[in-house]
């Protein structure tokens, strides 16, 4: 089980990212509370991955600050982070959880049960004992989520999880993110899909140039933008 303390609200105060003196994000103030997914969306270069690096605290902001349920510390084990490539270790996908598992300090006599627990709730049963790499890109994925789970996060974060997956495999991450949305997990997703956002988001937070320039409930965001940036966006216009 997560520990009791939790990481929501995860706040933005002015934080900005700077890497040789270019800013990847810019003076962003962002509350990301408990509930339905918190969907990241904006052109390429726009800070969506840099912000989910940022909650997750892979890296530090260079002015600002971040908190985590109120505290400027907190333990990394609340959060798991899924990358649009992930990186299938040499052993089964039942192998591969199964090492999660331990990492995340899960008692051995429970592993066997979360291990089969895991692995139906991503459909991968009919493969527990397939080579990780062998899998398919959607079954990487739906993997990849499987070791996120196996550390029972309470922040779920997704850089652009299904980009190079075709809509049968989109589909069935997106089923499984919904699930796991369901059972109280916060999602942060960056993606370019506006379809995926529209069906998965229950807010949306649209960067432009490592600035937010909107943050809406998703309906909100779709029916009536409040810039001119983002009514261009939710278009399907070409804004840069």
């Amino acid at each position: 089980m997560r520990p009791p303390v939790s990481d929501l609200p995860l706040q933005f105060e002015d934080v900005t990212v700077l890497a040789r003196d270019v800013a990847l994000v810019r003076g962003v103030s962002l509350q990301i509370a408990a509930g339905a997914p918190t969907v990241l969306v904006g052109p390429n270069g726009a800070g969506k991955s840099t912000l989910l690096r940022l909650a997750m605290g892979l890296i530090a902001p260079s002015r600002g600050r971040i908190t985590w349920g109120g505290r400027a510390e907190s333990d990394s084990r609340r959060r798991a982070m899924v990358f649009q490539r992930p990186v299938m270790l040499r052993r089964s996908a039942a192998g591969n959880i199964a090492y999660a598992l331990r990492a995340a300090g899960t008692p051995r006599a429970e592993r066997p049960r979360r291990l089969a627990d895991i692995l139906a709730r991503v459909g991968l049963v009919h493969l527990a004992d397939r080579p990780a790499r062998r899998l398919s890109g959607g079954e990487q994925q739906r993997l990849a989520l499987a070791r996120a789970l196996a550390n029972d996060p309470e922040v779920l974060l997704l850089d652009e999880p299904t980009a190079s997956l075709d809509p049968a495999a989109t589909k069935a991450v997106e089923d499984i993110l919904r699930d796991i949305a369901q059972s109280g997990v916060k999602i942060v997703m960056a993606t370019h899909d506006l379809g995926q956002a529209r069906r998965v988001a229950g807010e949306i937070v649209f960067l432009l140039r490592g600035e937010v320039r909107e943050s809406a409930p998703a309906e909100r965001f779709f029916t009536a933008p409040a810039t001119p940036e983002a009514a261009a966006f939710a278009r399907g216009d070409i804004v840069i």
